[in-house]
């Protein structure tokens, strides 16, 4: 990688010299509101070039953050969805087990307190019925 690198730079720095060797007739730059001294063609050219450099990369910097803030903010609201999914799958669940029968409505055909009250009455009418035996 280091390798790499400097072939890079050396390539680079042979760019640049052969830009300074090839261009070497002083220009005067006029930026609109001031003038910049005369200056060599190939300098000028170079400066121009890495300028440039500096600020795609910058650009490419923020593109490249922005991009990831926005696949982030796509990955947290599909784990958001699924939350919410499992959220709602819980709560129908919790709700089947709150609307499901007991054992003894299940057993019987009636909640716990009528089957309570249905022995009572039904110990109460055998009682009733003995004494009613007894009666006649």
């Amino acid at each position: 990688m280091r390798f790499l690198l400097f072939v890079l730079l050396f390539l680079s720095f042979a760019y640049s010299l052969g830009l300074v060797l090839a261009n070497n007739t002083d220009v005067g730059v006029n930026l609109l509101f001031s003038q910049a001294p005369t200056m060599n063609l190939g300098l000028l050219l170079i400066l121009c070039l890495m300028l440039g450099i500096v600020i795609g990369i910058l650009l490419a910097l923020l593109i490249f953050r922005v991009l990831q803030n926005k696949w982030e903010i796509s990955r947290l609201q599909k784990a958001n969805a699924n939350l919410q999914e499992q959220i709602t799958q819980a709560n129908i669940v919790i709700d089947r087990q709150a609307n499901s029968p007991t054992v003894e409505e299940a057993v019987y055909g009636a909640t716990a307190a009528n089957v309570q009250d249905a022995t009572a009455d039904n110990l109460d009418e055998g009682t009733s019925l003995t004494k009613q035996k007894r009666d006649y």
